[in-house]
């Protein structure tokens, strides 16, 4: 092997570097790539008050990079200072430092960009007869030109005089995109200043100033602005407001995130992980919501000289950066939208708590007046509403999660003044359910006379069910009246708008879902979590894991409102499950809590793993496909959702209901065309 060549460690005179290779040095960390010279002067465009700007970029910013706007200006005595390093009119002190109010601030983005490329600078103030020009570096003398109020800076040829730094450019499209993305970050940031951008003399993207609801719709597509969220709230010296996404419109990659502090983009850790946490109860998966927030707050509680780039920044009290954040987009997430997804939503206010009894609840016992006068209940209303007082559980005076049914709604069906005399339940815990009354609703026209009569005495309901205009203008129903079910499996409703069609699955699981939160929540505040004892204990053969796992984490397992006892080392016996349960199978729902706490610890699954477990528990209990429903069971299950936070998708993100609005019809049948 040849010897190492030594000679380029040569011991060495410490020494001053020059000034141009000090700069050299220094736009190797600011001017990474074409697309950093766009981000830094677009910067100082913003800072000098520009409300117009145009960028015009060849060959990918590689070639040329002219960027023009018109803001306040240079004088043109202050000019050769612009392109000399640390020279800034934006900080003087330490104090302006820590209270950095503009975007750019260290004075080293034009000297770093000139070392590496031909730049020219041409600028006129409001008092200036003329526009001034330099070229070169701070060494050369402004001469007198042409132009508008504003400033101009043309750099062309990056890196011509360092072309091992040119090897590392990408391709000319690449480079672009690399730019373009710049160009739309900062104009999600000012929707008040109209942005122009040109490749290669073709107009790409040009934005008229207007407002964050529409630069963002411009930016991110119709898609976003038809399924997003408005955010705007203050909590102390904070303020986060823009839009967030819905998890039913989430993407598989994360290019939809924008996240502003004080108006310049970051990537932080702390943002990205409060805003996740906050999608955690409504999107699982690898899937990533889109959103453009902006957080407002005192420059003094913000470091954002962290990095040259200046995309990163520390907090000084992150963990009320977190919260404030995390707490902002959870409570515009729980809010229940009168529209779904595919037209702009109009979020409903969440309600308060589960345990809130609804107006009408309060007011009345079945849907009275907004029914047919003669309309009179006499389906099970069960899954949807709790038993009466007659089975063991007072229906009735219990509301919100805790109550015995499937939804808690206690006043609602078969309560006090009700001519229902009550659900009858099979000895499996079911319902009994007439299927051939309901099947009556959907047979064929062509029957007798005495036929039809018999069937419309047999199923009143059935035969003169309606709704009034009046209620259906009601605002509080905005998911309107059960009409039908759909191959067991949606429902069909009417709405003031047109028609509703719900995922009775998914929006079960989701009512469930938050039901199961809220009691668990409600235990690890100190309060008691409401179980049902079984009669008779089920059991089951248990391998000696499971077994185990039910004597190390009894008290988790009693957190989370089940008792499993140890009958035998290979048998096990469930003798309470939480209320919201009951209907479940019990051994499936033991077997599925043991594997969770088995795989991830007691407090692993209260603390980090509950949502998914939660999750879990709810779709097994939530009603199934090809089960038959009656009218009043589907109108619980809507005024159910309605008084629901986050019913609008499913554990997983998935829609549990959508709109189809009349015009939607008409256009499909071709009415008025």
């Amino acid at each position: 092997m040849n010897a190492p060549d030594t000679s380029a460690h040569a011991p060495r005179p410490i020494q001053a570097l020059p000034d141009q290779l000090i700069s050299q040095i220094a736009a190797g960390e600011v001017v990474e790539r074409p697309s950093a010279v766009v981000k830094e002067l677009l910067e100082n465009a913003l800072d000098a008050g520009a409300t117009q700007i145009t960028v015009r970029l060849e060959e990918g910013g590689v070639k040329r990079i002219c960027i023009t706007d018109n803001g306040r200006g240079i004088p043109h005595e202050q000019m050769p200072l612009a392109l000399a390093r640390h020279a800034t009119s934006k900080i003087a002190s330490l104090h302006d430092l820590e209270n950095v109010g503009t975007l750019g601030f260290r004075g080293e983005a034009l000297a770093s960009i000139a070392s590496v490329a031909q730049v020219t600078i041409t600028s006129r103030t409001a008092d200036a007869a003329h526009a001034w020009e330099i070229e070169g570096s701070h060494n050369a003398t402004p001469t007198p030109s042409s132009g508008a109020l504003g400033t101009t800076i043309d750099v062309k040829d990056l890196y011509y005089n360092t072309p091992a730094r040119r090897k590392f450019l990408k391709s000319e499209q690449t480079e672009y995109g690399h730019c373009a993305e710049v160009v739309r970050r900062i104009a999600l940031a000012r929707p008040d200043v109209s942005f122009s951008l040109t490749h290669n003399g073709r107009t790409v993207d040009h934005w008229n100033t207007s407002e964050i609801a529409r630069r963002s719709a411009q930016i991110l597509g119709d898609g976003f602005a038809e399924a997003r969220l408005p955010v705007d709230e203050t909590i102390g010296p904070l303020r986060l407001h823009g839009y967030i996404g819905l998890p039913t419109a989430s993407k598989a990659r994360a290019d939809g995130q924008f996240f502003y502090v004080n108006g310049r983009f970051v990537r932080d850790k702390v943002l990205v992980h409060a805003v996740k946490a906050a999608y955690q109860d409504v999107l699982h998966g690898d899937r990533f919501p889109s959103y453009v927030l902006s957080l407002d707050m005192d420059p003094a509680l913000v470091d954002v000289n962290v990095h040259p780039s200046k995309i990163e920044v520390r907090f000084r009290d992150g963990r009320a950066v977190h919260q404030c954040v995390f707490h902002a987009v959870q409570r515009a997430l729980a809010q229940t939208s009168a529209t779904a997804h595919g037209s702009v939503p109009s979020p409903l206010p969440a309600a308060d708590s589960l345990n809130a009894t609804p107006a009408w609840r309060g007011e009345q016992t079945s849907f009275g007046s907004l029914l047919a006068p003669d309309y009179a209940p006499t389906f099970s209303p069960s899954p949807f509403a709790a038993r009466d007082a007659a089975d063991g559980f007072d229906g009735a005076s219990r509301g919100g999660a805790g109550a015995a049914g499937g939804f808690g709604n206690g006043a609602g069906f078969g309560g006090a003044g009700s001519s229902y005399a009550g659900p009858r339940f099979t000895a499996e815990g079911g319902v009994a359910q007439s299927t051939e009354k309901y099947g009556a609703m959907f047979r064929d026209a062509e029957r007798t006379g005495s036929e039809r009569a018999a069937a419309d005495m047999a199923l009143p309901q059935a035969s003169s069910f309606s709704v009034s205009a009046a209620a259906m203008a009601q605002e509080e129903f905005p998911l309107g009246f059960a009409l039908a079910q759909l191959h067991g499996i949606y429902i069909l409703a009417q709405n003031a708008k047109g028609l509703v069609l719900v995922d009775m699955h998914a929006a079960h699981e989701r009512i469930l879902y938050e039901q199961l939160k809220n009691a668990l929540n409600s235990r690890v505040a100190g309060e008691e979590m409401q179980v049902q004892p079984l009669l008779i204990p089920v059991t089951f053969y248990a391998d000696a894991v499971e077994v185990g796992t039910a004597e190390e984490h009894q008290d988790t397992l009693q957190a989370l409102g089940f008792d499993i006892a140890v009958l035998s080392p290979t048998t096990l016996a469930v003798r309470s499950v939480p209320v919201l349960l009951k209907n479940a199978d019990a051994q499936t729902l033991a077997r599925d809590v043991l594997r969770d706490v088995r795989e991830f610890g007691g407090s692993r699954v209260l603390i980090e793993r509950q949502n998914e477990l939660l999750g879990t528990l709810a779709c097994h209990t939530a009603v199934r496909a090809n089960r038959i429903l009656s009218l009043q069971e589907m109108n619980a299950l809507l005024r159910q959702m309605e008084t629901t936070e986050r019913a609008d998708q499913c554990n997983h993100g998935r829609p549990t209901w959508v709109q189809v609005e009349i015009n939607a019809l008409d256009k499909l049948f071709l009415r008025g065309q």
